[in-house]
């Protein structure tokens, strides 16, 4: 099992991990040494229980946060992913009277040129 060597609140701990889980460990305690070191550097010098704690709270504070933005994010995408799925109103454009009318204008004027070109073919 490895050791890992890693440093919180400007102190070193020897910490066990998993083979292959040491980058992760790193990550988690600079995390934890980037909390500890605010923390540290608000509130003065502190026992290392009290340090740890208190970060950890941080930690664990930001978490909770993110989870429960995340929580509300998958519900929002579920609510919009039911709307696409089942949707209760199909918008259909509305052609002005006008245009309908002008085209049906249009498409007369087109079909008495076209007679008339068959009537002079034929002739």
């Amino acid at each position: 099992m490895p050791q890992v060597v890693i440093k919180i609140g400007g102190r070193s701990f020897e910490v066990a991990c998993q083979e292959g889980e040491e980058s992760f460990l790193q990550s988690a305690a600079a995390l934890l040494d980037a909390e500890a070191s605010s923390f540290a550097a608000q509130a003065g010098r502190m026992p290392e229980s009290q340090l740890l704690l208190m970060s950890g709270l941080l930690l664990a504070d930001k978490t909770v946060a993110i989870e429960d933005r995340l929580r509300e994010a998958e519900a929002k995408i579920a609510e919009l992913e039911l709307k696409a799925a089942n949707p209760k109103e199909v918008a259909v454009p509305v052609v002005p009277t006008a245009v309908t009318d002008t085209l049906k204008e249009l498409a007369a004027r087109a079909e008495a040129l076209a007679d008339e070109v068959d009537d002079k073919l034929k002739a």
